[in-house]
């Protein structure tokens, strides 16, 4: 498979991409591009060891304070992955509670968070009490519960739910937060770039901690955690993914300061991408599917058997579309689905015959076609 700013080639065929999560299309942009090979030019192509060894750059230091003054923050620190970011900083976490309370972190976790937040909690050792996906009713009585119990309490989640693309409830999660005495974490992942004022995410000052990904809408690799400046210097130095990772090369931290420029004046294309949500999630609505609770750029088509997703996603290929099909362990069991991930590049046109190419849904009725705007 290989990509380009046409979409993915695949076997000698060039794809819509409807999978991806390179949202406003930065992965091929020449700045990007450019600056990525003079970085690597300049600088080589490795930083040669870990941070806390020699790895750590004067461009990894730049970057950072770069990444601080965009989310307008105190701190960032660099990770190598999201996953890698989720999977060593709750450990961490877990180390600051055992230290200043002497009993393990209390975390709180919504059900449906990201796999590698759920290995966080699992690698720290503690007990996750998750509530019910959004349901804040359940989650203040878990804290009621537990938060006499001993240790520091986290309130874990995704800002935008990646199998669903519904938004978590921030405001009513910093407030609970604010009453309980807990720390908010939140995962960026599918909110960095694309959604929020500037492409900043959807947290604001709402989160204590936040992970963003910079291979999502920031179209290259790397992820950056922003926060207080005593909390950056904890996970610098108890970070397990950090402190025994090579550090991020030249290549990657130069298409991020590419990225990190063009981000904030890319407003036209956000409200692009939000425009064909919304216009594909009423068509699908129309044609009788759900499409679940998503408000974002994800827009899931729920169907529910996996033979029936598979089905569809193979008829939408000979048609040129790539849509993935996602199912059970990934989403629960019954509602394998096709995850459409719109981007940037995606013309109302391309819409049009997707959902020309898809079925109608048990309700469904005549489809009036997606609405054209002025």
């Amino acid at each position: 498979m290989q990509r380009s700013r046409e979409g993915l080639a695949l076997q000698g065929r060039v794809l819509v991409d409807l999978s991806s999560n390179d949202y406003l299309g930065l992965s091929q942009h020449p700045l990007l591009r450019e600056r990525a090979a003079s970085w690597a030019a300049r600088f080589g192509t490795g930083a040669g060891a870990s941070r806390l060894v020699t790895g750590t750059l004067e461009l990894h230091l730049a970057l950072e304070e770069k990444l601080a003054r965009f989310k307008n923050c105190e701190a960032a620190l660099l990770f190598a992955t999201g996953w890698q970011a989720n999977a060593s900083i709750l450990p961490a976490l877990d180390q600051l509670s055992r230290l200043q309370t002497g009993h393990e972190a209390r975390m709180f976790c919504d059900r449906l968070n990201h796999a590698s937040l759920h290995h966080g909690c699992a690698a720290a050792g503690v007990h996750q009490k998750r509530f019910r996906h959004n349901d804040l009713g359940h989650l203040r009585q878990l804290l009621e519960q537990h938060t006499s119990h001993g240790g520091l309490s986290f309130i874990v989640t995704e800002s935008v739910f990646s199998m669903d693309g519904d938004r978590a409830d921030l405001t009513g999660l910093r407030a609970l937060a604010d009453e309980f005495g807990a720390f908010l974490y939140v995962d960026e992942a599918h909110a960095t770039g694309i959604l929020g004022p500037g492409g900043t995410g959807l947290a604001g000052a709402l989160a204590d901690l936040a992970v963003h990904t910079a291979s999502k809408a920031l179209g290259g690799m790397g992820a950056f955690v922003c926060g207080s400046s005593a909390l950056c210097a904890w996970l610098f130095n108890q970070a397990s993914g950090l402190v025994y990772s090579t550090a991020l090369p030249p290549t990657v931290l130069g298409a991020m300061d590419a990225a990190l420029e063009l981000v904030p004046h890319m407003e036209r294309e956000r409200q692009h991408v939000a425009c064909l949500a919304a216009d594909l999630r009423r068509v699908l609505e129309q044609r009788g599917f759900g499409a679940g609770p998503s408000t974002t750029q994800i827009v899931p088509l729920i169907i529910g058997e996996n033979a029936t997703a598979l089905g569809l996603a193979e008829k939408l290929e000979k048609a040129g579309f790539l849509a993935m099909p996602i199912r059970p362990p990934t989403v629960p069991h019954g509602t394998a689905r096709l995850r459409f991930s719109l981007h940037a590049g995606l013309q109302e046109e391309q819409l049009e015959a997707l959902v020309s190419c898809l079925p109608s849904g048990p309700f469904g009725r005549q489809d009036p076609g997606l609405a054209k705007r002025v």
